[in-house]
């Protein structure tokens, strides 16, 4: 699979995600739609740190994202109810949508990735990714997955 394609399918996504969010109030950002265990901008923020997690994280590479967000976001977590996202954090994700691809873009293309001892893991989806290119690839899928899940959530805000 060609990366710029990938790449490109990724920021398209992205850029879905955000069509999502910028119908809808910081509050109902926040808002929990019955049936669900998160929100709009949990699954936003989510996809974001989950690529870190993937393509830097299992490669043994520091990701590009503070802890604090990796916490809040990655998988298993939820929003915290008694402290949601604040205008300012929310800006900070859509700033990290854009900069965490880019750098991730200039760390391939310098090939940061062509030495690394990838730690093999295998996804809830089923998926076993071996390297740093197939969870890249597998990332669209995952993202892909969470923008389905913004497509529900809008309908019920």
């Amino acid at each position: 699979m060609n990366f710029d394609f990938t790449l490109s399918v990724t920021r398209q996504t992205r850029r879905n995600m955000e069509g999502i969010l910028d119908a809808f109030s910081l509050e109902q950002l926040n808002a929990i739609p019955d049936g669900f265990r998160n929100n709009l901008i949990w699954n936003y923020g989510h996809a974001i740190i989950t690529q870190q997690l993937l393509c830097y994280g299992l490669a043994g590479l520091p990701t590009k994202v503070a802890p604090q967000l990796v916490s809040q976001y990655r998988k298993g977590a939820a929003p915290d109810l008694d402290a949601p996202v604040s205008q300012s954090e929310y800006e900070s994700l859509r700033e990290l949508a854009v900069t965490c691809l880019d750098q991730f873009a200039a760390d391939h293309a310098a090939g940061l990735f062509d030495e690394v001892s990838y730690k093999a893991y295998t996804t809830s989806y089923g998926a076993t990714l071996t390297s740093v290119a197939e969870a890249f690839h597998f990332n669209v899928v995952h993202e892909g997955l969470h923008f389905g899940t913004m497509l529900a959530m809008r309908k019920l805000l």
